[in-house]
């Protein structure tokens, strides 16, 4: 049986924007005929927010990384996880030592069963945000400061990755988006992952890395390209 994963940020949509409106109504009805899931970072009500009305044919969309799970608007799981005091003060060292210059609050984000860290922080305006990605492009922040927290923290059993534009989530190992696949029988179906952050160090790889043993994995590089693969690959 065919099935499709997708994650959500610079796959289906913008980074924590929404959803093209010609590509919402293509995949609503894409979403109809397959079996669809996605597996984000984000909360639901977040998911909501760039989805809309697009989430409704999904069939699970797990959320949180997989640490909260969600079916036709109801929470069927959820995992009750933060991180300790010190790992806490360490983050809030790295915000303060940041020569970046526009902090804009909200930059310790607990959700189910993951913590998000973003040093230009959630609160920051659309201009704000691509002043931070052009900085992170140039000084490669988000990457240093999470490989620093592995060479700290990986022994304790939690582990930091890049994910969207602009964030750093920290879960404990084992709770990033392939723990979703004990869901499939990875035997009999034939899983297909659409992703945009593959890479080694991003918070896609895990599931990405898992899915290619037996499946396919689409390492996109935005919303645009997935459309384009959806309807050249997999249209109806």
């Amino acid at each position: 049986m065919r099935q499709f994963i997708f994650d959500v940020d610079g796959t289906l949509t913008p980074s924590r924007g929404r959803m093209d409106p010609e590509f919402k109504k293509y995949f609503m009805e894409f979403a109809r005929n397959n079996f669809v899931y996605i597996v984000t970072g984000s909360d639901y009500n977040k998911t909501w927010e760039q989805l809309g009305e697009a989430l409704v044919p999904i069939q699970i969309s797990y959320n949180c990384s997989g640490n909260s799970v969600w079916v036709n608007g109801t929470e069927i799981h959820t995992r009750d996880w933060t991180i300790r005091d010190d790992m806490r003060a360490w983050l809030e060292k790295q915000l303060k030592e940041s020569r970046f210059y526009r902090k804009t609050g909200n930059h310790i984000e607990e959700r189910p069963g993951l913590v998000n860290f973003s040093i230009v922080g959630r609160n920051c305006n659309l201009e704000e945000r691509a002043m931070y990605v052009e900085w992170d492009e140039h000084k490669n922040e988000r990457e240093t400061i999470a490989q620093a927290f592995n060479e700290t923290y990986t022994r304790d059993g939690i582990i930091a990755q890049v994910a969207g534009e602009t964030g750093i989530d920290i879960t404990p190992i084992g709770a990033g988006k392939a723990q979703i696949l004990q869901d499939f029988d990875t035997d009999i179906d034939e899983l297909i992952f659409f992703g945009d952050k593959c890479e080694k160090g991003g918070n896609d790889h895990d599931i990405a890395q898992a899915v290619g043993l037996f499946g396919t994995v689409h390492a996109v590089v935005d919303w645009k390209e997935t459309y384009e693969i959806l309807r050249g690959q997999y249209g109806n």
